[in-house]
C-alpha cells in the first residue's frame, strides 16, 4: 500500500506543535455551506487533512478537495464511526505521523484547542488527550444537551473503567500505537463510547483538556444539538 501523500498549497501561518505529523481526520455529511472554510482554516495551521465524506449528497466532497484536504468516498453514509476509522487507516498509511486529531466538518470545533491538545499530548507523554466541555465555562450546551451529556459520563465510566468529565467529546488526539489498537466497530453514534472503552481495555494513558465547542446557528438550524442528545440516549440504551 503505497504511503499517501500531503494536502497540497497550505498556507501555513506559524509553526504549531506537530504540524508535520499530525493528521487531522475530518468525517463529512452533507456540510457543504460550512466545510471549506473549516479545512482552510485548519490548514492555515496544519496541512495534513483527511476528509472522509460519508455519502454526501451534496458537493462536500468537491469543496473539502478544494480547499486542499485529502479526501477519501465511502459510497452511501455509514455513520461516523465508520468515517473515523476510514481516516485513521488512511493517516496510518504515513509512516511519518505520529497522532492524529478527529475534528468536526461543521464548524464548532477550534484549532486552538486542538493545538493545545497535541501540546499537552507531548509535554505528559501521554497516548490520548480528549477534549471536555465540562473543565471551563466557554461552551453553551442547552439544559437537555447537558444532562443527556453527564448521563453518558455516569455510563461511559462506570462501563469502561476510565474515569472522564465529558464522554462524547468529538475532539481527540490519539497517538499512532493507540490508532493501531482501538477497534472502531459501532459505525454510528456509539462508537464515542466504544473508544473509551477501549483505552480502558488497553490501558492507554489519557488526558483531558478543556475545549470550547461552539454551537453555530448553522449547526442549532440542522437540529444537531438535539438529534446528538438523541443518539447519545440510544446508544447508551441500546448497544
Amino acid at each position: 500500500m503505497s504511503t499517501p501523500e500531503p494536502p497540497r498549497e497550505a498556507v501555513v501561518e506559524k509553526t504549531p506543535p506537530g504540524a508535520d505529523t499530525t493528521w487531522f481526520v475530518v468525517p463529512l455529511f452533507n456540510e457543504g455551506q460550512v466545510v471549506g472554510d473549516v479545512i482552510r482554516d485548519l490548514r492555515t495551521r496544519y496541512p495534513l487533512v483527511v476528509a472522509v465524506d460519508d455519502g454526501s449528497q451534496d458537493d462536500s466532497a468537491a469543496i473539502a478537495a478544494r480547499a486542499g484536504a485529502a479526501v477519501v468516498r465511502h459510497p452511501f453514509n455509514m455513520g461516523q464511526g465508520a468515517a473515523l476509522k476510514t481516516g485513521i487507516d488512511y493517516a496510518l498509511r504515513d509512516p511519518q505521523m505520529r497522532q492524529i486529531v478527529t475534528f468536526d466538518s461543521d464548524g464548532q470545533h477550534q484549532v486552538d484547542d486542538a493545538a493545545a491538545m497535541i501540546a499537552m499530548r507531548d509535554a505528559e507523554r501521554v497516548d490520548i488527550v480528549l477534549g471536555s466541555r465540562f473543565l471551563d465555562s466557554r461552551t453553551k450546551p442547552g439544559l437537555l444537551k447537558r444532562i443527556v451529556l453527564r448521563g453518558a459520563v455516569w455510563y461511559t465510566n462506570l462501563t469502561s473503567g476510565v474515569k472522564l468529565t465529558d464522554a462524547h467529546n468529538g475532539l481527540r488526539v490519539i497517538g499512532r500505537e493507540a490508532c493501531e489498537k482501538i477497534a472502531i466497530e459501532q459505525n454510528r453514534m456509539a462508537h464515542a463510547s466504544e473508544i473509551v472503552e477501549e483505552i480502558g481495555r488497553h490501558k492507554f494513558t489519557v488526558r483531558e483538556h478543556p475545549v470550547h465547542i461552539l454551537y453555530t446557528d448553522y449547526s442549532r438550524s440542522k437540529g444537531q444539538s438535539m438529534l446528538n442528545s438523541v443518539n447519545i440516549v440510544i446508544d447508551m440504551l441500546f448497544r
